[in-house]
């Protein structure tokens, strides 16, 4: 998080300190847009077929694990033998002209909203891309940098005592102050490191292997994920994990004040917050 400390100028004893380099900004921005609309138009395109299978194949006909349907007149999510009902927001709901539609999620959160599983493919596919090449650029320089070596946890930061510490601080609203806010902390770097290394990945490859075109260059993947119901299946979780994470994020720059947090992601400056009277009393050996 912190390349560099360099006090630019000092408010009430807490200086304005270099926090995140541009690489870190450049790729988070491109995210941000990229991110949210390879969701919706994903939305859109499980909208063709609201059902999710293990192994190979899966057609109405077959189980599902995962089902987000309708009855007559009510809609409902369906994990294996729970059914939620979900009338008025999935499987059943009304478009702007009051018409019912049938479709898993409502238009508002969907790309295209009307809708066209061919329209969505199309953005999902071109912004693919922009996931993909900026996301390999981010990953060599953050390797060649040392930022990667940041989001790795120490192992006495894995400690369960220090985990516990740090989740019983974030519950209490007791953000890292001082010197320590430049730097990760064992939740962030979990989920940061998660995410980079883990969920992104997991999409794009799971991703490729629904691909006809990439079954016949990399038969491997299909193998590897089990099939492609399973990759389908394993896609969905990566995005609903995802999803979790962008929630859980946005309420952490809210909760840790907007105004620092998102100047410290647009020009790199962040103002230290001052330090607790109890910080050190709380610190874990």
């Amino acid at each position: 998080m912190a390349t560099r400390i360099r006090t630019d100028s000092v408010t009430d004893g807490r200086p304005l300190v270099k926090r995140h380099g541009w690489p870190v900004r450049v790729w988070h921005w491109i995210n941000a847009v990229v991110v949210i609309v390879m969701l919706m138009s994903g939305l859109m395109i499980f909208n063709a077929h609201g059902r999710l299978y293990w192994g190979q194949s899966g057609a109405n006909t077959d189980a599902a694990w995962l089902e987000i349907g309708s009855t007559a007149d009510a809609g409902y999510l369906q994990l294996g033998s729970v059914r939620v009902p979900t009338t008025g927001v999935l499987g059943y709901w009304r478009n702007g002209e009051g018409v019912v539609q049938r479709r898993a999620f409502p238009g508002w959160a969907t790309i295209p909203t009307a809708y066209s599983l061919s329209a969505a493919r199309r953005w999902h596919l071109f912004f693919a891309w922009l996931l993909v090449v900026p996301g390999l650029l981010f990953w060599l320089w953050s390797v060649v940098g040392g930022h990667a070596r940041a989001l790795l946890p120490m192992r006495t930061e894995l400690a369960p005592r220090h985990v516990w510490a740090d989740i019983r601080n974030h519950a209490r609203l007791r953000f890292p102050a001082g010197q320590a806010a430049l730097k990760y902390n064992i939740l962030q770097k979990l989920s940061y490191s998660g995410v980079v290394f883990g969920l992104l990945p997991l999409l794009v490859l799971t991703g490729l292997a629904m691909s006809p075109a990439m079954n016949a260059a990399w038969p491997w993947l299909l193998d590897l994920f089990g099939g492609r119901q399973s990759a389908r299946s394993l896609h969905f979780i990566a995005m609903v994990l995802l999803a979790a994470f962008i929630v859980v994020h946005l309420l952490m720059v809210v909760l840790a004040g907007p105004y620092n947090e998102i100047r410290s992601m647009v020009t790199g400056r962040f103002r230290l917050p001052a330090e607790r009277a109890d910080a050190k009393a709380e610190e874990v050996a």
